[in-house]
């Protein structure tokens, strides 16, 4: 009998990973005022962006639900190192 694969990203613990548009992308940049090395990084590797088919330099929007803020939003750039 084979066992059913474990999909971290539909685990309730795992907040919710978004691969942005190149125009979002763009926007968030221009609203910080900084580059794309500037954002922390993602491995595409991760078990939890598996499903996304990112590519390194996509970038991945993380939403965590927080007690105190209601929503807490990141952004990490997509890494093959």
């Amino acid at each position: 009998m084979k066992k059913p694969k474990f999909k971290v990203d539909k685990h309730i613990l795992t907040p919710k990973h978004i691969k942005i548009s190149e125009r979002e992308k763009l926007q968030l940049l221009e609203k910080y005022n900084i580059t794309s090395k500037e954002l922390p990084k993602i491995l595409k590797t991760d078990s939890a962006i598996k499903e996304l088919e990112a590519k390194p330099g996509d970038v991945i929007k993380i939403i965590r639900k927080s007690p105190t803020a209601g929503v807490s939003l990141f952004y990490r750039m997509v890494s093959d190192v």
